[in-house]
């Protein structure tokens, strides 16, 4: 599973020309998951997006997560993520699970995310043409892949 972290001021998105989900502070997450994802990437993730240290305290360094500067979370699925662009000029997608896969591993990960996060976590519409605006703050952008964890 790979994500990517972006510390945001604020970050909705909308399909079909309405909006349907809206956060002020907090991250903005895509999340792709591929074919090999499993429950313990779900909860390496979870843990490690409750606890990054990417909030600044008050002497204006990274030092709080999300839950202590009482942060929202926007999460939206991304299969984009899990291109590759090893040959040739047109992303492949095939490490992209397929949503009879992905979607059951997304709403998991959903799941674990709102047991984690003590303020509201929005989504958007898995598998639906979105269109996602945010105002990063900092900027600050994380790439996390979890199986990258050693």
């Amino acid at each position: 599973m790979k994500i990517v972290i972006q510390r945001v001021k604020n970050a909705s998105v909308n399909t079909n020309n309405k909006l349907v989900g809206h956060i002020s502070k907090g991250l903005l997450i895509l999340v792709g998951i591929e074919t090999e994802d499993a429950s313990e990437d779900i909860e390496w993730l979870v843990n490690k997006i409750a606890n990054l240290r990417i909030f600044n305290d008050e002497q204006e360094v990274m030092n709080l997560n999300v839950n202590q500067v009482n942060g929202e979370v926007l999460a939206i699925s991304q299969f984009t993520l899990q291109a590759s662009t090893k040959k040739g000029n047109r992303p492949s997608y095939i490490k992209a699970a397929r949503p009879e896969v992905a979607i059951p591993l997304y709403e998991s990960f959903l799941n674990a995310l709102r047991k984690s996060i003590t303020n509201n976590v929005e989504t958007g519409e898995f598998g639906a043409d979105m269109q996602v605006a945010l105002v990063n703050d900092g900027p600050v952008t994380i790439i996390i892949d979890s199986k990258n964890r050693v």
